[in-house]
């Protein structure tokens, strides 16, 4: 009697013990180059609280935001890939460098919306592009899940409202150095200008650039409307995929029930980054046009048109891009099973 009194004494005990005090087994170190107003933020906040309590305090997750680990895509994956940062998210642009077939997340009007994008996302073509990119890196980096960070890429301007593909003829849009998204612009009739993130607001003001492709939370964000750009088209041409990185030795390091918590992890961080913007973005749309901000809709044959300009980036990818037509094939392909399985829900939920 006493020795299982004992046992049940010494079990109070340890339940409530903080987790903070248990034995910590393994440490996270995870970092955004981004703010805390940021959607990565909040996804890493979900990550790190889910992690520390379904292992009991035997993982702990350290985050540093900002450039505090490394201010670069290319030096962040460095870290990744030799261990000395365990988790990383990037844009495609940002890791297009080493995984070029990334870039399949910035090709022009392949998903129509979230409900699309996310279906997607959390599949099996998530998985696809983790394969390839472990065999890329030689088995260093690990692609853990892809979450979203900023809604969607619109064009905005300061010159004109755009209704259609002819209305950008001659513009300058400021773009990343990557290649895809300058062929998108040239095939719009635009001149793609590649400039600096940080540069990016005083490039508005003196002429430098004349618009941008980009979500409207980074376009308030950064106050862009203050430096003219007051015209943004809602043609919704690529969802703003968020590339979440892991060490893959790292993770092959812990035991099989905590890496199924890791994965868990990254899973609860993808539904957190994909709710973010929805939320974010209705105040940043209200602050755009209180501001005087000319907001346009296309319609269903507007946007057609842009999508019917922007098709030969496709053709342009498959050919330059290494593993280009392996991991357009499979985006497709999730997409038509995606918009499949979302047509059979309608078909059942409206009748």
């Amino acid at each position: 009697m006493l020795k299982n009194l004992t046992k049940v004494a010494l079990t109070a005990a340890l339940l409530a013990t903080p987790l903070a005090t248990w034995a910590q087994d393994f440490t996270i170190r995870a970092t955004a180059n981004s703010n805390e107003n940021d959607e990565d933020y909040d996804g890493l906040v979900v990550f790190k609280n889910y992690v520390e309590a379904a292992s009991n305090g035997r993982i702990a997750v350290e985050l540093f935001i900002g450039t505090q680990l490394c201010a670069t895509g290319a030096e962040c994956l460095e870290g990744v890939a030799e261990g000395s940062i365990d988790v990383y998210i990037s844009t495609s642009g940002g890791a297009a460098g080493i995984f070029p077939y990334v870039q399949v997340l910035d090709l022009p009007y392949l998903m129509a919306n979230d409900r699309v994008a996310e279906a997607v996302l959390t599949g099996d073509f998530t998985r696809k592009m983790r394969d390839m990119a472990l065999e890329t890196s030689d088995g260093a980096i690990r692609l853990m899940t892809i979450g979203n960070t900023g809604g969607w890429r619109n064009f905005a301007n300061t010159q004109r409202r755009i209704a259609k593909p002819s209305d950008m003829e001659g513009l300058k849009i400021r773009t990343v150095v990557a290649d895809l998204p300058q062929e998108l612009v040239r095939a719009m009739g635009a001149s793609p200008t590649p400039i600096p993130w940080p540069e990016l607001f005083t490039s508005f003001q003196t002429g430098v650039v004349e618009g941008s492709k980009n979500g409207i939370t980074d376009i308030m964000g950064m106050k862009f409307p203050d430096a003219g750009l007051q015209y943004l088209t809602l043609d919704g041409h690529a969802y703003m995929g968020a590339l979440w990185w892991m060490s893959n030795a790292n993770f092959m390091a812990m035991p099989e029930d905590l890496r199924r918590v890791v994965v868990d992890g990254f899973s609860q961080l993808q539904q957190a980054t994909f709710a973010s913007p929805k939320r974010k973005s209705i105040e940043a749309y209200e602050a755009f046009v209180a501001g005087g901000g000319d907001l346009y809709v296309p319609t269903p044959e507007e946007k057609a048109a842009f999508a019917e300009a922007a098709a030969p980036v496709q053709e342009w990818f498959r050919e330059n891009v290494d593993g280009g037509s392996e991991i357009l094939d499979a985006l497709i392909a999730a997409v038509d099973e995606a918009e499949a399985e979302l047509n059979a829900a309608y078909e059942s939920d409206l009748n």
